[in-house]
């Protein structure tokens, strides 16, 4: 889950709604929690933030302290605790005991846990159901290593013979979601430590420190012991054989990150009570200090992300999308702690002194900015810092739009032979197992009139039907008791014969193209009124189009500058696009200018119009 490098897409505190939804999310999917436990890991006085990243992934986190929870979809369904909550509250869940101190170098280094490296207690194998959270523990260590989902129940995994895999791990000591927080005070960070290097039944339960004094006591006795325990050596033969076969096999590169891994843990040291306060001075900005933050953080926003194309823009969407983004690493920025308490006061403050240019919308009571002094002394002065730009899997919206430009859209309506036609093919030589354009199928018919001799002599207009042709136009569309034609239009004959053929489509996008049964559906975009007659605008069948939804999403909210989802279409199969705002002229005219979709192919309905 945190293997590789995401960077998260916003930083959000929660609100008092949203922190109590969490609340009662955590007591329903971990039953073993109590109120004194819950408060410990989400503290009622203290403000709690949510990291969004582009995989969906949520990390909930006391503001200025270390995660505590994440949740895998973003929706509440798949919500696992850190490892750092479940050193402060290691029986929060259920955990699996490994055989051995030495089996846990696997799971730091990524590896999912197999049945085979799992201590059974004499009274058998625990009960759990498929999906369920558990933990990883190693043997004499009551603090958890790893936390993950179970995938078999323990009635499956017996049957089994307790083979295969046990639990898929979501997070392990020592990844990626541990060291973006790694400089902040866990209690109890010692003892796993020990326990990879030292008899692990040797050692004691750790012990919360009550105090910042009680925690540089722990620090410095965990650090002896290091100290200790490098002055030891390891012996590799002294493991046993079979307990490498406990876990998925790595590749050579993993094995060697997990031996560095668990090597380097030995030279871990926590802060002492020094570095501690120098992180809480971090996080403790004066007024003054919090105000040039602030002017910092927005003009490194008009050098770097705020083009002039894109203004107006909302200042809600100046803020989250580029001034806070603009902010040092690991500092908290909060518009209430600085002289001005709001943002609408801080943004015309800058328009006072000529910077930029704002004017406050009456209908959404929001100001929005308008345009950027380039010119002015502040901007002209001020040296943006370069930040390196990360690689991502995911390709950026810009690129995205790029590739779309290149890639133009092609649709064609095609048909296949039916049971009512095949005979006109095989008499001509056709495949009936090809597909057609309407062209083609009607050349196909005009063959085999001209090849049966059909055409009137004394009206070259009409075609005379034989008992082939008349099944094939008219059979089972005539009602009974009625009488068959015995010539028809020439211009009558195409349209007729292809309308008895199965009807398909062929979308082309680039290198991509899709062929469907059917007739091409068309894209739907409704704008209807919600609570507070407010608007929204929702579009289905983009899917048909080879257009994805999520990067449209993406792509209409910065455009459009409104909150956008994505959800599933109620009762049917597809996705909608829901965009906050009564733009469904303009999402129309998007479309048909940006990704080719022909007009003829979008169906708009408003029903806020009376």
């Amino acid at each position: 889950m945190f293997k590789k490098a995401v960077e998260a897409k916003s930083h959000q505190r929660l609100s008092g709604a949203d922190r109590k939804k969490l609340r009662r999310t955590v007591k329903d999917k971990f039953p073993r929690v109590s109120d004194s436990d819950l408060d410990a890991l989400l503290p009622p006085k203290a403000e709690i933030t949510v990291a969004k990243f582009p995989n969906r992934v949520l990390v909930y986190g006391v503001e200025g302290g270390f995660p505590t929870f994440f949740d895998v979809d973003g929706r509440g369904s798949e919500i696992f605790p850190t490892v750092y909550a479940l050193w402060t509250v290691p029986e929060l869940l259920p955990a699996f005991m490994l055989k051995g101190g030495e089996v846990s170098r696997f799971v730091i280094g990524g590896a999912d846990l197999m049945f085979p490296g799992i201590s059974v207690p004499p009274e058998g194998l625990p009960s759990f159901a498929a999906g369920e959270p558990w933990a990883v523990k190693v043997p004499g260590n009551p603090a958890p290593i790893a936390v993950g989902s179970t995938t078999m129940s323990s009635t499956e995994a017996l049957k089994a013979g307790l083979r295969g895999k046990a639990l898929r791990i979501t997070h392990y000591y020592r990844d990626l979601l541990w060291q973006s927080v790694e400089g902040c005070y866990v209690p109890n960070a010692g003892f796993f430590e020990d326990a990879v290097f030292e008899d692990p039944a040797s050692l004691s339960p750790p012990q919360n420190s009550d105090s910042t004094e009680d925690a540089c006591k722990t620090s410095n006795d965990q650090e002896n012991n290091i100290k200790n325990i490098e002055e030891q050596s390891v012996d590799a033969n002294d493991f046993q054989a079979d307990s490498s076969a406990a876990l998925t096999t790595p590749n050579a590169d993993e094995n060697e990150t997990a031996n560095e891994i668990s090597a380097g843990m030995s030279e871990l040291k926590l802060p002492d009570s020094g570095s501690a306060n120098d992180l809480n001075d971090q996080h403790n900005l004066s007024t003054e200090e919090i105000d040039l933050l602030l002017d910092k953080c927005l003009l490194q926003a008009l050098h770097t992300t705020v083009k002039d194309k894109d203004l107006p823009i909302p200042g809600s969407t100046l803020w989250s999308n580029h001034v806070l983004p603009c902010r040092p690493s690991g500092v908290t920025l909060d518009i209430k702690k600085s002289s001005y308490k709001k943002l609408s006061k801080w943004l015309q403050a800058k328009s006072s002194s000529g910077l930029i240019s704002v004017k406050e919308d009456k209908y959404k009571k929001e100001v929005m900015l308008l345009s950027v002094n380039r010119n002015h002394a502040d901007y002209s002065s001020f040296k943006p810092e370069k930040r390196p730009v990360e690689k991502s899997d995911q390709p950026n919206v810009q690129s995205a739009k790029e590739t779309r430009s290149s890639k133009t859209l092609e649709v064609a309506e095609i048909y296949k032979p039916s049971v009512h036609v095949n005979p006109i093919f095989s008499s001509v030589g056709a495949d009936t197992g090809k597909l057609f354009s309407a062209s083609e199928a009607s050349e196909i018919v005009f063959k085999y009139i001209e090849k049966e001799n059909l055409v009137k002599p004394t009206d070259k207009s009409m075609v005379v039907l034989d008992v082939v042709l008349c099944d094939a136009l008219f059979k089972g569309a005539i009602k009974k008791g009625s009488t068959y034609p015995t010539e028809v239009h020439k211009k009558d004959i195409g349209p007729t014969f292809v309308s008895r053929m199965q009807p398909h489509h062929v979308v082309t996008r680039g290198n991509e193209s899709v062929v469907r049964k059917g007739a091409l559906k068309t894209i739907q975009l409704v704008t209807e009124r919600r609570q507070g007659n407010k608007k929204v605008t929702k579009l289905s069948g983009m899917e048909t189009f080879l257009i994805d939804a999520e990067a449209l999403a993406s792509e209409l909210q910065k455009k459009f500058a409104c909150s956008t989802t994505v959800g599933e279409l109620p009762g049917k199969k597809g996705q909608e696009v829901l965009v906050q705002g009564g733009v469904i002229d303009d999402l129309a005219k998007h479309l048909i200018e940006q990704y080719g979709v022909p007009k003829r192919y979008i169906e708009v309905l408003d029903k806020t119009k009376k």
